[in-house]
């Protein structure tokens, strides 16, 4: 379990974060949403330990993340950030087993070749391997990573939680690989890993998202179940602009449909 308590951030004069506490529970996709501005990438980075200088406390699993060893850690913690950058021509297949690099002292063993195979296979990204990283699309790239990132906690490593942490991660992605993305990621939940991501689309959160947490200012306004804490009242609040909540079948489900002026 993930917990978060009274996270607070500042740059300068300018708070950043004020006073945020929430709970990540194991095989549950979470999901931060929010306006541009609102926090959610810095929460995101100090969860991940990128930013250090808050003040509040991170636990993973009752442990202080100021006291984890970075070593360790990266065995069951996969961090894909907004827009990973690459400048050196490599293959797709070195990108990728560039996740098993935490699990390996010098060179990958069978292991490790086999754990990137499989991710690619998941991915059918086979057929890119050979090909040079600098030469995909956006998007593809966004694949690989995703790859890179799922190789490095494909498996457990001892008695240890292992985490997933996506920032904004389809945001290059075409509709049939967004929905593909974010069903592997639902996939892991089995696995009772824990996956927190800040998206966008407040429809994806809705279908793929087993908590939704909304920010807005800095502030955590609402959270819950998708069913229970989209309405129009709070998007309303948090997006500024006048939307009609749906339910899709009679469901709980929520569909948010945006109001046209005039």
């Amino acid at each position: 379990m993930l917990s978060l308590q009274n996270i607070s951030y500042r740059i300068g004069k300018k708070n950043i974060l004020h006073g945020v506490g929430a709970v990540f529970h194991p095989g549950q996709f979470n999901i931060i949403l929010g306006p541009n501005g609102s926090g959610k990438s810095s929460l995101l980075k100090i969860i991940c330990s990128e930013i250090n200088d808050y003040t509040g406390t991170v636990l993973y699993d009752q442990q202080n993340s100021r006291q984890l060893k970075k070593a360790e850690w990266a065995k069951n913690r996969a961090v894909m950030s907004q827009q990973p950058e690459l400048s050196f021509p490599l293959m797709v297949d070195e990108v990728v087993m560039m996740g098993r690099y935490p699990h390996f002292a010098f060179n990958p063993g069978r292991k490790d070749e086999a754990i990137c195979r499989e991710v690619m296979e998941h991915l059918d990204l086979q057929s890119f391997a050979e090909r040079n990283y600098l030469t995909l699309s956006g998007g593809e790239k966004q694949r690989v990573q995703f790859a890179r990132v799922l190789a490095q906690i494909w498996e457990p490593t001892g008695s240890n939680s292992r985490y997933l942490f996506l920032d904004e991660p389809v945001a290059s992605l075409d509709i049939y690989y967004q929905h593909q993305f974010l069903q592997i990621a639902t996939q892991l939940l089995a696995a009772n890993i824990t996956v927190v991501a800040v998206l966008h689309d407040i429809n994806l959160s809705v279908q793929y998202g087993s908590n939704l947490f909304f920010m807005k200012e800095g502030k955590l306004v609402a959270n819950g179940k998708p069913g229970n804490v989209v309405t129009a009242g709070l998007i309303h609040e948090i997006f500024n602009i006048p939307v009609t909540v749906l339910h899709n079948n009679g469901t709980k489900m929520p569909v948010v449909v945006y109001n046209q002026p005039g």
